[in-house]
């Protein structure tokens, strides 16, 4: 049987630089996925978009959340949150962000937080017992060959100065999108004899991972 692995090799990473125009959400279709209308929203499969604008009782299971567009067809797409049950009126918006590409990649990791763990022992355990609490998602960290001309390279470094929040795109070569909200940690710098400058960035990220 042949491998089904992915292959690493064509995978981009990019990083939120700007967003475009908001496209207004004329009805919603609560579950799981989230199923929104917004006529002639032109946005592609992957593509992040922010949303905002929503009300009722559980109006904040959406606003304000950053996730990838799916299931796109001209006038709906679809976004992996869970609004089962939910009270949310259609009134909203989606804005994209847009992306800038970071070049020469060479190794990335992450996405390795875990939960938690709430002790719940009491006197009638005979053993500790455990619940899980929140996921900590962890960080994503990834290796370049430096170029200081790069937009990509410009914007990471700009972000790990200021301090800022920034989105991120991980797009595999199956077409699989990774999205995630992080802080640029680390911006490092360094070389040898024979060997070109390369950068070690860390992310820390916050909020939830999209896509895996």
């Amino acid at each position: 049987m042949s491998s089904s692995a992915i292959s690493a090799q064509g995978s981009v990473l990019a990083i939120g630089t700007g967003a475009g125009a908001a496209k207004t959400l004329t009805a919603i279709a609560l579950g799981n996925p989230t199923i929104l209308t917004s006529t002639a929203h032109g946005f592609a499969n992957g593509d992040v978009v922010t949303l905002a604008g929503f009300t009722g009782t559980d109006a904040a299971t959406l606003n304000g959340q950053t996730v990838s567009a799916r299931n796109i067809t001209a006038n709906t797409f679809a976004v992996n949150i869970d609004t089962t049950g939910k009270t949310i009126t259609a009134a909203g918006s989606a804005t994209s962000t847009t992306f800038t590409n970071i070049a020469n990649v060479r190794t990335f990791s992450g996405f390795d937080g875990s939960a938690s763990e709430i002790d719940v022992t009491n006197l009638d355990s005979i053993a500790k017992e455990f619940r899980l609490g929140l996921t900590d998602p962890g960080q994503f960290t990834f290796e370049i060959d430096y170029d200081s001309d790069n937009a990509g390279h410009i914007a990471l470094r700009a972000r790990q100065i200021s301090g800022t929040l920034s989105n991120f795109k991980l797009t595999l070569p199956n077409a699989t999108v990774i999205t995630f909200s992080a802080y640029v940690k680390k911006f490092s710098l360094g070389g040898g004899v024979d060997a070109v400058a390369k950068t070690a960035v860390d992310l820390r990220i916050s909020g939830a991972v999209g896509g895996l």
